[in-house]
């Protein structure tokens, strides 16, 4: 079976898990789903994640992450970018996430990278999703 949309499996796959308050998730391994993977490991949503092979493509382990009182610490996850509709902006234009308190996860030439790497790098691209 073919999947059209990694990405939004990938953030389905992570808010259905938050919901029941799983420990982890487990999705697909592609390399935008790494990448996105290691920018929420970056800016500290999630605590963890591995890629383990499985003969075919491979699959993603990702370990949430939750405060002291058990409340998931990623609370919306939105995908912006879809497969009908790209957006795309400067980096000047990037968008501020909850006035800065989230993250935008921005798929550039250099690699997926957080929305304040990429106004340090000065660089631009693909808005995939924002993380607050």
């Amino acid at each position: 079976m073919s999947l059209s949309d990694p990405i939004a499996d990938m953030l389905t796959r992570i808010r259905n898990a938050l919901r029941i308050n799983s420990r982890d998730v487990v999705v697909r391994a592609s390399n935008v789903c790494e990448g996105i993977s290691a920018v929420l490991k970056q800016e500290g949503y999630i605590e963890d994640y591995d890629r383990i092979d499985d003969g075919k493509q491979g699959i993603l382990r990702i370990i949430l992450k939750y405060s002291k009182d058990g409340e998931p610490v990623i609370t919306q996850v939105k995908r912006a970018s879809k497969p009908s509709r790209r957006i795309y902006s400067s980096a000047s234009d990037l968008p501020f996430v909850l006035n800065g308190l989230g993250v935008a996860i921005i798929s550039t030439s250099k690699g997926v990278m957080s929305d304040r790497d990429c106004r340090s790098q000065r660089v631009g691209g693909e808005i995939l999703c924002t993380v607050s």
